[in-house]
């Protein structure tokens, strides 16, 4: 699927569960970047990687039922980790229908005023 979309678009997998299979995903020519699950830290995935690719994820989205304050540090840490170039900072996996609009709202918010 890469390789018949890659001209038209920058391509983004996501291999969740993949862990193991960083090293090769980010050596395809065809890959811009690679969604994490919460289960990869990001120095591992920095360092298996090699920067690549760009690096999407991984915050653990039922860490979103935790209270605002939380979430806003965990997601500045998580940046942090990962640092500001080649990196999207996102979810590592979809939302849940019952994470409260508000908690989702702290997220972006975290993301948006998160200053280095």
């Amino acid at each position: 699927i890469a390789d018949a979309v890659h001209s038209s678009a920058p391509v983004i997998l996501f291999p969740k569960g993949s862990a193991y299979a960083l090293d090769t995903l980010s050596a395809h020519p065809s890959v811009s970047g690679i969604g994490l699950d919460w289960t990869v830290k990001p120095q591992t995935a920095r360092a298996v990687t090699q920067n690549r690719v760009a690096l999407q994820g991984n915050y653990d989205p039922i860490k979103l039922m935790q209270p605002v304050d939380n979430i806003q540090q965990e997601v500045h840490q998580m940046i942090r980790d990962f640092g500001t170039t080649g990196y999207i900072a996102n979810l590592g996996h979809g939302i849940l229908p019952h994470i409260p609009v508000e908690h989702a709202r702290a997220f972006i918010d975290a993301v948006k005023n998160f200053k280095s």
